[in-house]
């Protein structure tokens, strides 16, 4: 599917994925509208914020520098890296793309990233290539390094924020517990959502806290996500902090499988697009 062109490449493989075609030109589902989103959306500021490095910049703009997770060094060879400046715990991650890096303890970690390198491996991943991302294309594919963030000594769940038209629509919580991976949804006054990505993690089957800090977390991800249409804005927070961890305009490339199904076109509703769809 490779040589196709992006309108066909996204409509087969969401094909392949879900099982029926996107309708791309009159998009009503979330899933659908991100396809859209690929496709016809190219708002300059997209770019930037996609860029986990350049992102930093503009939420620090937007919401304050005490939002912002501290870059310790960006670059394009991990071989090149000081580590000798490099305070430990950290974290190493590329700054264009998503599901791959590395946490670093401690020498022995920063040992082993170092025996099979993957910098050159990261850098040839191309979000615009396989799942035709727009915005990524826009992107100087580099490695960041960035101080790890820590909840009571272990890495902090993952809160992320759907933002439609600069309001927090739900919440999304991804859960580590006992080497196993959860997910679940809460609306912002806290009430457990009945949904969830049959595709990524299972179903948190319990009830999460609410946050301390929850009333900041939505404050942060609004005034962020305040003139887009919609976009997640992921976040770390304990007790005593809320940090930015990155953007996201493209969740699960606009392939992810809801359950129940219906949730689908719910959030695609709360979506008013900012951008226009060709006719034809």
């Amino acid at each position: 599917m490779s040589p196709l062109p992006d309108r066909s490449y996204c409509a087969l493989k969401y094909r392949v994925i879900r099982g029926k075609f996107p309708d791309l030109k009159s998009p009503q589902t979330f899933t659908d509208k991100i396809q859209a989103r690929k496709l016809y959306d190219r708002n300059p500021l997209f770019p930037r914020f996609v860029d986990k490095a350049d992102a930093k910049v503009l939420i620090a703009e937007r919401v304050g520098s005490q939002y912002v997770i501290p870059t310790l060094w960006v670059g394009t060879d991990l071989a090149t890296v000081d580590w000798a400046e490099i305070p430990l715990p950290a974290v190493v991650k590329p700054t264009h793309a998503s599901g791959v890096g590395r946490f670093l303890y401690g020498e022995a970690d920063v040992d082993r990233l170092l025996t099979n390198n993957p910098s050159a491996e990261w850098l040839a991943i191309d979000h615009a290539f396989y799942n035709r991302e727009w915005a990524y294309r826009q992107v100087e594919r580099r490695i960041l390094i960035e101080s790890m963030l820590l909840v009571e000594g272990r890495v902090p769940w993952d809160y992320r924020l759907f933002t439609f038209n600069g309001k927090v629509s739900h919440i999304e919580i991804d859960i580590r517990e006992n080497g196993q991976g959860y997910s679940c949804n809460y609306t912002p006054d806290w009430k457990k959502l009945p949904f969830y990505d049959r595709d990524y993690l299972g179903l948190y089957p319990g009830h999460v806290a609410r946050p301390p800090r929850l009333d900041e977390m939505i404050h942060v991800a609004e005034t962020v996500a305040r003139d887009i249409d919609f976009v997640r804005v992921d976040l770390y927070a304990s007790a005593e902090w809320v940090r930015v961890g990155e953007l996201t305009f493209y969740p699960g490339g606009g392939f992810e499988a809801f359950e129940p199904e219906e949730h689908d076109l719910l959030l695609g509703q709360k979506w008013q697009l900012g951008f226009e769809i060709p006719k034809r």
